[in-house]
């Protein structure tokens, strides 16, 4: 589905539109934009919240018909919650909420009333966590549907705007909304990536859109096949993907700034793409394997960063590396047992072909400091452990450097993209030391998160380093926001980050 936005200036409730979304903070009495539609509607949302059938609390909506009263054909009230606690998530929320519903009652039109209520958030910062939220509610991933449950042919298009009687808000809204379009866009193709079948994507594949990205946004693009990673020697990366047809691929995506000088950063964005991930020898349960497709989710939000800041273009050089492999079992694939020799030199005895993520990282960690970067942020659906720990609704935050991991976590209050620190300092590292090999790649029971994040570290010499375990979060069900399948975990957030910088 295609989404076009814009900001107008209009009276809401003059609009002609399939559906009008206005936010109704939790509070006794009616204000704003809910107290003037009231009045139209003959009291109707005021009899709603006098019932008790809509008190305005978060993640709560309804669902009014106007009989022709108003512009627009229907009105979703959509809940604020408490307006003391009400921030730029809860815009982004219920704009993603106001979305999902427009789509599930094939509304092409939609016109959003959202922010008035909101006095603390500044009109760009507000149009943008909105036109996020609506490109983000109106994704459904459907490209192997022909129809819908009614037979129909799926609607093509979404149009919404964002309306204001304020010349001044809507000025100040579109930069904003700009930004939040290039945001919302890259995040949903993000999700479709990372939504499509492994016998649709592939190493090669995942390659091939990778370079079809640098040709799209005119960044550099490199990609080593299994020939050019052998004749760098990146065991690491060789070995998860030798038991599979579908041979690795590193990809190395190059964000230049129109200005570069000495001094100018380069920051390195590395993440793990496993296409598919059987568990190779050590193989997984069969229930639910059919996931492991979401196994590539961190290259992914890599790609999806990269997609973005090619379009907002920030001042500091930027290197979008993806290892990218299938882990599969066969006569061909590497044992329990084995010892793999990294592109590093160091070496690692494999106790566990299914802790393989750590294993191309550590190659492309590397390679990044290789490349220059100062800094690195790897991101990856790395362990479950990272899950018990923390749930599905935190992403786990490890590194060498407490100003770096600051920065993420400022990054992450913008973005809704929760993240957690833990830690994996000596004694995990500790953990993961081989008795016949510079270390090994599994380190026990107990804080598995954890002791992968050191495995890690291991490869960093100078670098400031931080990794995302975003194994709990890179995948929802179905709720009120939320079509299932990939949300595309740290796609705003890695964007976020690169931006402040």
């Amino acid at each position: 589905m295609q989404i076009r936005i814009k900001a107008i200036q209009n009276e809401v409730l003059q609009i002609k539109t399939d559906m009008l979304a206005v936010g109704v903070p939790e509070q006794k009495t009616l204000s704003g934009p809910a107290k003037m539609l009231d009045k139209r509607l003959g009291g109707a949302v005021s009899a709603l919240v006098g019932l008790g059938d809509f008190e305005g609390k978060e993640k709560t909506t309804v669902m009014l018909y106007t009989r022709g009263k108003l512009g627009a054909a229907r009105v979703l009230l959509v809940g604020l919650g408490k307006k003391e606690k009400a921030d730029a998530e809860t815009l982004r929320k219920a704009a993603a909420m106001a979305a999902f519903k427009a789509v599930e009652t094939k509304a092409a039109k939609l016109c959003v009333c959202l922010h008035q209520e909101m006095k603390n958030i500044q009109p760009a910062a507000a149009a943008q966590v909105i036109t996020e939220g609506l490109y983000f509610g109106a994704y459904r991933y459907d490209e192997y549907l022909s129809a819908d449950d009614t037979g129909k042919k799926k609607s093509a298009f979404m149009d919404a705007v964002i309306a204001d009687t304020s010349a001044a808000f809507i000025a100040a809204a579109k930069k904003g909304l700009a930004a939040g379009a290039v945001i919302g866009a890259c995040q949903n193709f993000a999700r479709t990536l990372a939504n499509r079948p492994a016998n649709a994507v592939s190493p090669q594949i995942l390659a091939g859109e990778a370079m079809k990205l640098a040709r799209q946004t005119k960044l550099r693009c490199t990609v080593l096949d299994e020939k050019k990673l052998a004749a760098k020697k990146m065991g690491g990366i060789l070995a998860v993907g030798q038991g599979s047809a579908n041979k690795p691929r590193l990809m190395i995506l190059e964000y230049r700034p129109a200005k570069k000088t000495k001094n100018t950063p380069t920051i390195g964005l590395v993440g793990k793409a496993i296409t598919f991930d059987s568990g190779g020898i050590s193989i997984k349960p069969s229930e639910g394997m059919q996931d492991m497709k979401f196994d590539k989710s961190g290259g992914i939000a890599v790609l999806g960063a990269m997609r973005a800041i090619a379009r907002l273009k920030p001042r500091v050089r930027v290197l979008g590396i993806v290892p990218s492999a299938e882990n599969m079992p066969s006569g061909l694939a590497y044992r329990p047992g084995d010892i793999v020799t990294t592109y590093s030199g160091k070496t690692v005895e494999i106790h566990n072909t299914d802790a393989e993520g750590r294993m191309i990282l550590c190659d492309a960690i590397t390679y990044a400091e290789e490349l220059g970067c100062q800094t690195i942020v790897d991101v990856a659906t790395l362990t479950g452990a990272c899950v018990v720990a923390l749930g599905q609704k935190r992403a786990g935050v490890m590194g060498n450097d407490e100003k770096l991991i600051e920065q993420l976590k400022d990054a992450a209050k913008k973005t809704g993209e929760r993240i957690w620190p833990l830690p994996c300092d000596d004694e995990f590292v500790e953990a993961m030391k081989s008795k016949i090999a510079d270390l090994k790649n599994a380190g026990g029971k107990w804080g598995g998160a954890c002791t992968a994040a050191a495995f890690l570290s291991q490869f960093i010499k100078k670098a400031k380093w931080a990794h995302l375990d975003i194994a709990g979060v890179g995948v929802w069900g179905e709720d009120e926001t939320t079509a299932a399948g990939s949300v595309g975990f740290g796609v705003r957030l890695l964007t976020t980050f690169v931006m402040a910088l």
